[in-house]
C-alpha cells in the first residue's frame, strides 16, 4: 500500500471534491482519496494505492475533473 499528497488547483467546493474523486478513484489500485479543501487555493490531495501511481494517469485524471497539479 502506498500513500502520497498531491497539490491541485482550482478547486472551490464540495462538488470540486466530488469531480476529483471520482475521476482519481477510475485509476487501477487507487483503494482511497482525502481531498483538504483549500478553496479558491492550492488543496491537497491524498491518494492510497496498491502501488505508486504513473504521475502521468494522475495528471489526466485531475485534468479529466477539470483542474491542474500544482
Amino acid at each position: 500500500m502506498t500513500t502520497h499528497t498531491y497539490r491541485v488547483t482550482g478547486m472551490t467546493c464540495e462538488h470540486c471534491v466530488k469531480a476529483v474523486t471520482e475521476e482519481l478513484t477510475t485509476l487501477d489500485g487507487v483503494t482511497g482519496v482525502t481531498i483538504d479543501l483549500a478553496a479558491g487555493g492550492t488543496s491537497d490531495v491524498t491518494v492510497e494505492s496498491r502501488d505508486p501511481l504513473p504521475l502521468d494517469d494522475v495528471t489526466r485524471a485531475v485534468d479529466e475533473a477539470g483542474y491542474e497539479l500544482a
